[in-house]
Parts: structure tokens; C-alpha cells; sequence
């Protein structure tokens, strides 16, 4: 049996870019190397942009989603933000708590509509504890929905935990790994994914059917 030909959209914002990590690997590439499987050939588009929230994120995810999601036999996304949302700027939030779940589930919904599979990775820790707070109880939320939906979701909670991550943070700009730091986000991430593509192969073939516009909401 041929193995399935499999596209992923990987969205996000930094972290997601690998900034901070001299190969510029970061980690999605770890992930992507340890998925290889006779079962699938992947086709992985990384779309991480510095500083991206949930808005500007499902602002523009499914036009680049449709533009790459095609000519395959599998199709995914994977989400990976809330950093700059948990974010202050003079004392404000970037993104309220609400909203970021809002969007969450207006995007999960569409990427259901459109018959491509959905997996969520959390926001990582951060050097300043406040911040990484506030980012842990958004990834509870996000969780929620997740759950809600039958999506799986990654929490990255772990890595305050991690020496290397602490470490290699502390040392960079307080906010992003280099490349050991990276590796561990990825252990975490992998098992997930390879569960999450092994269920996306065997499952029922997609019915290509279009996501839903503004106006169908």
C-alpha cells in the first residue's frame, strides 16, 4: 500500500519561526524529522510569524491554509500561539483571555468545516514569571476548547521543569531557546503529533468541502 501524502500547515508566531535557534531548525523541524513513517510522506509548511496573536493569526490562516492545503490525500493544521496574546503593553493585555479562546474555536470550527485535521500546541514559559502565568492559564483554556472539539492539545508546561530550557531562555532574550531548548519543546510536541498523523491516515479520505466564509457564521 502506498504511504498517504500528507500536507501540514504549521501556524504561529515566533517560536514557531525558530528565532533564537542558529540552525533555524527550532522546533519544528525536530518534529517533522522524528515523524518520518513508512505510512505517510510529509509536506510541512512553516508559517511562524514574529509577534503574531491569535488575531492576526486567524486573520490570516485560511487563505495560506487553502493555498498549500491541496493535491494530497491528508491535510492538517497545526496551531501554536498564545504568547503574545498573555503579553502586556503598558500595563494591557494584547489579546483578552476571551477573545484568544474565541478565535480558537472560530478557527478550530472552520478547519473542521473544511475537513482538515487540527492539533493546537500551547504557549511555552517564559523567563519573567507574570507572563508565564498568564500563559499557562490561557493554555487551560485553550485545553478546554480543545477538549470540547475532540482536538488533541500539546501543553508545553513542562519545559519550566526543563534545565536546558530555563537556561538557554535566561541566556537569550528572555523569551526564546536556542537549539537544546528547542529539542525539548519538540519531545514533548513529537509523540503527540505522530498519534495525531497515524489517526489522520487510517481515518475516513477528506470531502474537500470548502471552509466556511464570514458570512456563514
Amino acid at each position: 500500500m502506498a504511504p498517504s501524502d500528507v500536507r501540514l500547515c504549521v501556524f504561529g508566531d515566533s517560536f514557531t519561526a525558530g528565532v533564537g535557534d542558529p540552525t533555524g531548525a527550532g522546533w519544528v523541524g525536530p518534529v517533522v524529522a522524528a515523524a518520518r513513517d513508512p505510512r505517510w510522506r510529509l509536506t510541512v509548511y512553516t508559517l511562524g510569524v514574529r509577534r503574531d496573536t491569535s488575531v492576526d493569526i486567524a486573520r490570516r490562516w485560511l487563505g495560506e491554509a487553502r493555498s498549500r492545503l491541496k493535491d494530497g490525500d491528508r491535510f492538517g493544521v497545526v496551531l501554536a500561539f498564545g504568547t503574545n496574546d498573555a503579553d502586556e503593553q503598558q500595563g494591557r493585555r494584547r489579546v483578552r483571555r476571551e477573545r484568544t479562546l474565541a478565535l480558537l474555536a472560530d478557527v478550530l470550527d472552520d478547519a473542521h468545516t473544511a475537513d482538515w485535521a487540527a492539533l493546537v500546541v500551547g504557549p511555552p514559559p517564559v523567563a519573567d514569571p507574570a507572563p508565564s502565568a498568564r500563559a499557562a492559564d490561557l493554555a487551560a483554556g485553550m485545553a478546554e476548547v480543545c477538549t470540547r472539539r475532540a482536538v488533541p492539545f500539546v501543553d508545553l508546561g513542562a519545559l519550566t521543569e526543563e534545565p536546558v530550557w530555563v537556561a538557554e531562555v535566561a541566556a537569550g532574550d528572555a523569551f526564546h531557546p536556542s537549539t537544546a531548548g528547542y529539542g525539548r519543546l519538540a519531545d514533548i510536541v513529537t509523540p503527540v503529533v505522530v498519534g495525531w498523523l497515524g489517526a489522520l491516515v487510517a481515518g475516513p479520505a477528506p470531502q474537500l468541502r470548502p471552509a466556511r466564509t464570514g458570512s456563514d457564521r
